[in-house]
């Protein structure tokens, strides 16, 4: 397994390449937390990360009411290691807007138990209420508070990001990432502006839902779906799951080249491309271990043409 570490955008963040989604850690309503998986299998996954050295992981306040990030600050005083953790403040319509952000950061420290936090996003951008330079001001003031070590954004577009990076460039303080979705079966970073913005400010894309929920370990097909909500998600709409399918037999035949799951193959397109980092998630330490493979694995200029053709049909702005 390499060791190579990049750093999130400018900020004073190192990260191994490959970050660790945490949605499912503790989410009873959509990954059926009690239901298919369990503490020990929480556990289990993060052992199974520590083996396999990867040290990034991303959570959020509203990810289990608050559960995951519980999860993750017990395991990362547990483990002893210097890990990096991110998280997510919402802002919900109505919350107090920039003024609220501080109590929202305080409820995040108090369930991690952790003297800062790494890397604090903004789950969305508020797009009725709040002026993002405001929000960006109260930022910058947590990062002088040592509070928390970077600043990130989600599912911010181009105009929005860029606006986020000015305001936080006037106080001094870079704007590490934008957390957007992106996948081979979601590219529309590539044609929305998202991912060229991000290199031209040096901002790290982090890409979430990298293995689509699950479609892109080619567990699934049309007359085989997940149970609960992923199965009412577009993602397991018939239509895309039929569509995904040549998408999928590409991933497959990689895989058997490269000795590998055809998850391991959908995180190396990825990882391939610069200034993005994926951020995957697991509910085992099977699955762990199948994501980890893709830090191995460079995938030649062939293989690339080859999946960039099959997973044409989604690069399209959204």
């Amino acid at each position: 397994m390499g060791k190579k570490r990049i750093h999130l955008g400018r900020s004073p963040l190192a990260v191994t390449p490959l970050g660790v989604g945490c949605w499912a850690w503790g989410d009873q309503r959509f990954w059926r937390y009690g239901e298919d998986l369990g503490p020990r299998d929480v556990v289990d996954a993060f052992d199974a990360c520590l083996q396999a050295g990867l040290d990034f992981y991303d959570t959020a306040e509203g990810y289990g009411a608050g559960k995951s990030e519980q999860f993750i600050g017990s395991l990362a005083r547990r483990s002893g290691r210097e890990l990096v953790i991110a998280t997510k403040y919402a802002p919900i319509a109505g919350r107090g807007g920039p003024r609220a952000i501080p109590k929202g950061l305080a409820g995040s420290l108090r369930r991690t138990g952790l003297p800062r936090i790494d890397l604090y996003q903004i789950h969305w951008p508020d797009r009725d209420e709040v002026p993002i330079a405001a929000t960006m001001h109260v930022l910058a003031d947590l990062i002088e508070a040592d509070q928390i070590r970077a600043v990130g954004v989600s599912n911010f577009r181009v105009a929005e990001m860029r606006e986020a990076h000015t305001a936080l460039s006037r106080r001094g303080v870079s704007l590490a990432s934008n957390q957007v979705h992106y996948s081979l079966l979601h590219r529309s970073p590539e044609v929305d502006g998202v991912l060229d913005a991000c290199r031209e400010l040096d901002v790290t894309l982090l890409a979430y839902s990298a293995l689509e929920q699950g479609l892109l370990t080619g567990k699934y097909a049309v007359d085989t779906i997940p149970s609960g909500p992923r199965a009412d998600t577009a993602s397991f709409a018939p239509s895309n799951v039929a569509a995904a399918a040549p998408v999928i037999a590409m991933l497959r035949a990689l895989a058997d080249a490269h000795g590998v799951e055809p998850a391991a193959i959908a995180l190396a397109w990825l990882l391939a491309k610069p200034g993005v980092v994926p951020l995957a998630g697991a509910k085992t330490g099977a699955q762990i271990a199948r994501n980890a493979k893709a830090l191995d694995i460079t995938l030649s200029e062939s293989e690339m043409v080859s999946l960039n053709a099959a997973s044409q049909f989604w690069r399209v702005a959204r």
